[in-house]
């Protein structure tokens, strides 16, 4: 079995193009896959590989950037390589919102524990804010929860800006990173009772049991397992490869759904040589597998 660890770190980082090389060749030692971002104000990383291997990275993560802890993690189980590549990027920002922290912002416990999410949410005055992208929604949310229907993570503080201050705004996303620098904005401007659920939805639904969870759906993951289900499980969705958008078995049955092609979202979208192009990209995966090969192109989900 293969080893899914994600994390982050808020701290200000130094020396980041050295940091990248020791990192970089450290995940192609050990053969570990995913992505890390590094950055001035910390890093976030997704990756996957040998449980000790892991755990050996981790160790070395801290020796390199000098901590203890990371700020969250989540760990899963995979029976298959979800990332093709180990890759090491260095940005202005591991969350992009036009506004790099530094290690001298302080910030009040926001974080809510899965345990207690539910009585928070379920409160009537209490504005359930989905803080991530729209296909990312429509696989899987919350009962009652708002997506500000925002493609880019930048424009997210225009939506903010409309709510009111004194209204209890619960935050959520994939693993807490995004609403965790958005807690630091709102909180900076002023508003009040800000609270964000720790671990984000994976810590939620590898913890709360499906019979007492109130999150409905899947939810979405940027891997090749494409979604996980409650205990972290492999979920049912797949990605089209026409629109790269997450598509559903009731897709994959429409008379618009073409493996490798197109799905119901971009049928009428694609033109004719984009289709074409991938009809031949399509059948020469085809033709490798049929031979016992592994296409270029070919993804495991």
């Amino acid at each position: 079995m293969i080893e899914v660890f994600g994390f982050y770190k808020f701290m200000l980082v130094n020396q980041l193009n050295k940091q990248k090389v020791l990192l970089n060749d450290f995940l192609v030692k050990k053969n570990i896959r995913g992505t890390i971002i590094i950055s001035k104000e910390g890093i976030n990383g997704s990756i996957s590989g040998k449980s000790k291997d892991i755990k050996s990275l981790i160790n070395q993560i801290k020796k390199f950037f000098l901590f203890k802890s990371f700020d969250s993690t989540s760990k899963s189980k995979c029976s298959f390589q979800p990332f093709h590549k180990p890759k090491v990027k260095i940005k202005n920002e591991i969350v992009p919102m036009n506004m790099v922290l530094s290690k001298k912002i302080k910030k009040k416990d926001s974080h809510v524990e899965p345990q207690n999410w539910n009585k928070l949410i379920k409160n009537k005055e209490t504005l359930v804010v989905d803080a991530r992208k729209p296909f990312e929604y429509k696989v899987g949310s919350f009962q009652k929860a708002i997506n500000p229907n925002i493609r880019n993570f930048r424009d997210f503080p225009k939506y903010l800006k409309k709510l009111k201050k004194n209204q209890p705004v619960a935050m959520f996303c994939t693993g807490g990173i995004r609403c965790e620098k958005a807690s630091v904005y709102l909180e900076k401007n002023g508003f009040n009772n800000i609270y964000q659920l720790k671990g984000g939805i994976l810590n939620y639904i590898k913890t709360i049991k499906q019979s007492n969870s109130l999150w409905k759906g899947e939810c979405f993951v940027f891997d090749n397992r494409v979604s996980l289900k409650h205990g972290l499980k492999v979920g049912t969705y797949s990605i089209c490869s026409g629109c790269r958008n997450p598509i559903s078995k009731k897709d994959m049955n429409s008379k618009k759904y073409e493996e490798g092609v197109t799905c119901p979202g971009c049928y009428n979208k694609l033109s004719i040589s984009q289709k074409k192009r991938f009809r031949m990209r399509q059948n020469q995966i085809n033709l490798a597998k049929s031979n016992g090969k592994r296409h270029i192109f070919q993804k495991d989900h």
